[in-house]
């Protein structure tokens, strides 16, 4: 089901999603070689915290019984999606570290007093869900790192402009594929962005590369659709695989890949991005 959510509730979702950002934003001023993941991860926990809100990511069901064991993904190098905030998990210079946040927000009544904030009924804390990711450099990196870095931020930004109301999924998918192929980088196809705000993750996926025109899954945008577009652009071949953990997505061929995010609302003038 896609829900459309109201002008109220997006306003609320941005106050989130504008506080998530600055979340982001500082641990991305963090990263650099010889920092622990685990540090990042404190960081994280410690400011969604202070900001009143609930972390979205920390023990989300993976399926198979298996749970998401921190509050920030942290994907390295040719780690795609969902790397782990772990202990002893050390930056490295010349690495590209993709830093993946979620949150709930406003999760008190005296914020929501404040905000005048509606209540989320879908969620036991009662707040709204925005995401958001940037993959930035650890030290020195190479050409074709810089390279895979700009043209992904790029991917994300034409996708963005692609909303309107009347637009197609594919309008966005489309222009992701078109601008990663032209550089001859591959766009994972297995892992998509979502619809977000009343929970983490809800309907429609939001394609990085073009479907059948003709595919049910192909929808019209309509205003109050909130999504989170997410380019996941790989240097080499598109396929993936996932890691023994069971939850950690890799390049298939060891190259490095980068993800940019943000949340965004489907409005009567065209978009709004939420997490800036």
């Amino acid at each position: 089901m896609i829900y459309l959510k109201t002008a109220a509730e997006i306003k609320i979702i941005k106050e989130g999603g504008r506080r998530l950002a600055a979340i982001l934003a500082r641990l991305a001023a963090e990263v650099r070689p010889g920092v622990e993941t685990a540090y990042l991860e404190d960081l994280a926990n410690k400011l969604i915290t202070e900001t009143g809100g609930h972390s979205a990511f920390k023990n989300y069901p993976l399926g198979g019984g298996l749970f998401f064991p921190s509050t920030l993904c942290v994907s390295i190098n040719n780690e795609v999606v969902h790397g782990a905030a772990w202990p002893n998990r050390v930056i490295q210079s010349g690495d590209i570290v993709d830093l993946d946040i979620g949150m709930e927000w406003p999760i008190t009544a005296e914020l929501r007093a404040e905000y005048q904030a509606p209540v989320n009924p879908h969620s036991k804390f009662g707040g709204f869900f925005t995401d958001t990711c940037v993959t930035v450099p650890a030290g020195k990196i190479s050409v074709e790192a810089k390279k895979l870095l700009s043209v992904s931020r790029e991917c994300l930004a034409l996708a963005i402009k692609a909303v309107r109301p009347g637009a197609r999924l594919n309008d966005i998918g489309r222009t992701v594929q078109q601008q990663a192929e032209k550089h001859g980088y591959g766009v994972v196809r297995d892992l998509v962005g979502h619809g977000v705000g009343y929970f983490a993750h809800e309907a429609p996926d939001v394609f990085n590369f073009a479907i059948n025109d003709k595919a049910p899954e192909n929808i019209v945008l309509k205003s109050g659709m909130v999504i989170a577009i997410e380019p996941m652009i790989n240097i080499g071949d598109w396929r993936v695989v996932t890691a023994d953990n069971g939850y950690t997505i890799l390049t298939a061929d060891g190259s490095l890949s980068a993800h940019f995010e943000h949340t965004v609302a489907v409005t009567d003038k065209g978009v709004e991005i939420l997490t800036e």
